[in-house]
C-alpha cells in the first residue's frame, strides 16, 4: 500500500495517522488508520486570560466601566499560527523520512489555511497533499476513517476475505 499520511487536527491537539494494511487480510478488516504520533498545543491547553470577556473592566463605584483591547484575539491567531508551524514540521518529519506518497490535512477552515501556509516548501514536492476543512479531531480512528472514505481521501475498509 502507498505510504499515507493523515493528520486530523483542530487548535488544542494534532493527531497523526497513517494507513497500515492487515496482515492478516482473509482474516481481519482493513486497511486501519493507525496512530503514530499527537502534538498538543501547550499555548493554548492553559487558561492565560484573567477576564472571560476582552475588552471590560471591572466598573468602579460611580458604576462606569473602562473599556480596552487586550488584542485578545490577535494573541489567539498566533497561537494557532505557532501550533501549525509544529504541526507543519512533524508532518515534514513523517512523510520526508518515511518516503509518503500523499498527505491528508483535516482541519477547521481557520487552522487548515495556517496548516497550508507553514507547509509551503517544507514537504517535498512529489508528496501529494489533500485537505478537508472539518473538525474531526474528537473522533476515534474508525469514526476519521469512515469520514475520510467517504469524502474519497482515502479506501474504504474492507471486510475479511474481500480483497
Amino acid at each position: 500500500m502507498n505510504q499515507n499520511y493523515i493528520v486530523v487536527a483542530d487548535g488544542l491537539r494534532a493527531r497523526f495517522f497513517t494507513l497500515q494494511d492487515t496482515p492478516f487480510p482473509e482474516m481481519e478488516s482493513g486497511p486501519n488508520l493507525t496512530e503514530v504520533s499527537d502534538l498538543v498545543n501547550s499555548d493554548r491547553e492553559q487558561d492565560m486570560w484573567s477576564e472571560r470577556k476582552s475588552g471590560r473592566n471591572r466598573s468602579s463605584v460611580s458604576g462606569a466601566a473602562h473599556g480596552y483591547d487586550d488584542h485578545r484575539s490577535q494573541h489567539e491567531e498566533e497561537f494557532v499560527r505557532r501550533f501549525a508551524r509544529s504541526i507543519a514540521e512533524e508532518a515534514r518529519r513523517l512523510t520526508n523520512g518515511h518516503g509518503a506518497n500523499e498527505l491528508v490535512l483535516v482541519a477547521q477552515k481557520k487552522t487548515l489555511g495556517h496548516l497550508r501556509n507553514e507547509l509551503n516548501g517544507r514537504i517535498r514536492s512529489d508528496v501529494q497533499i489533500r485537505e478537508l476543512a472539518k473538525d474531526l479531531s474528537k473522533l476515534s480512528p474508525l469514526e476519521i476513517h469512515a469520514h475520510l472514505a467517504k469524502e474519497k481521501l482515502v479506501p474504504e475498509r474492507r471486510s475479511p476475505g474481500e480483497r
